[in-house]
């Protein structure tokens, strides 16, 4: 018998990760920047929270410097595709690559290290006691699901209600308008990619450091970097869809997990050989979600119906026309 309750506890948990990653993914798409390097920089945030709090025994310190070492790969990102105007899918997939190459080579070894300091689990005194929500809500869960509650709303009304929102919406919808206005297009996307990048690695540390601690390898993010880019879309660029979509595929990553326990009984014999177990196709489905998301988001007419930021992927040079 399922425990749903549990299931969505666990699904805020391991949806707070997505929910860092999307959130700083619409912020970056917001100022027309696109970037694809979302699964590297949060492996490299992994492997740096890990490792640092492995050496200081201090996860608060592991979380700030995996912030800022996805950051800093959000700059080389920033770099190419701002001064150089270079292909921005292009560019991105680099910066995965580069990202998973350095977590490998930096972080190898890591899961022999022995015990390592994890973020503390705080449960919130009168909120936890609410009927049904109070559980799954505020009990048991790392601060950094909390600051999601927090961040969702901040950054919705930021982009929507303040002038600063204002101007990252100008730049990702028209920067020669944004420009002629005396807004610096590129010293704007250039702050975006890596408060994005921060947040990209601040979301892999919350993986080694509170959702699934003790370990690293290269499974660690187990692709949730490319599930935060379909979810953008997904959102509609909107952080309250956004929330709502990680939330979602958390808890849907967790009752997958469940699944499988009863579902390896079921094997289909043949003569030789035996069919795939339902479970492995469950594990696939969240990913085909994704592809699927991608695919109709891809769409120029569809763009447009779901409001992605007119300038998306398009590099900005100042005096030249169009966007």
């Amino acid at each position: 018998m399922l425990d749903w309750s549990i299931i969505l506890q666990a699904g805020i948990a391991s949806g707070t990760v997505l929910l860092f990653a999307t959130l700083g993914e619409i912020l970056v798409e917001r100022s027309g920047v696109m970037n694809l390097g979302i699964e590297g920089m949060m492996l490299l945030g992994a492997m740096f929270a890990f490792k640092t709090a492995v050496a200081t025994g201090n996860p608060w310190l592991g979380l700030l410097v995996a912030a800022v070492a996805a950051a800093a790969l959000a700059t080389l990102h920033a770099i190419v595709t701002v001064n150089f105007q270079a292909d921005q899918v292009v560019s991105g997939l680099a910066i995965n690559f580069v990202g998973v190459g350095l977590a490998m080579v930096l972080g190898e070894g890591l899961s022999k290290s022995g015990a390592v300091s994890v973020l503390p689990v705080v449960t919130i005194p009168v909120l936890s006691s609410i009927p049904v929500i109070g559980p799954i809500l505020f009990t048991n869960h790392s601060p950094l699901v909390y600051v999601g509650y927090v961040l969702t709303p901040a950054i919705a009304f930021y982009v929507n209600r303040t002038r600063q929102g204002l101007h990252l919406r100008a730049v990702g919808e028209y920067p020669a308008a944004a420009d002629a206005l005396g807004i610096n297009v590129a010293r704007t996307r250039y702050l975006y990619v890596i408060v994005g990048g921060a947040m990209a690695g601040i979301a892999g540390a919350n993986i080694s450091l509170a959702v699934s601690p003790g370990w690293f390898s290269e499974l660690t993010t187990g692709g949730q970097g490319w599930i935060a880019i379909g979810l953008v879309i997904f959102a509609q660029w909107n952080p309250w869809r956004a929330a709502a979509g990680a939330y979602m595929f958390g808890a849907l990553r967790r009752l997958i997990l469940d699944l499988q326990a009863p579902l390896t009984l079921f094997a289909w014999p043949t003569r030789s050989t035996y069919m795939p177990k339902l479970s492995f196709f469950l594990q696939m489905l969240p990913y085909a979600l994704v592809i699927v998301i991608l695919v109709i988001g891809s769409r120029e007419a569809m763009k447009k119906r779901i409001g992605a930021p007119a300038a998306l992927g398009v590099p900005y040079v100042r005096g030249e026309r169009g966007l």
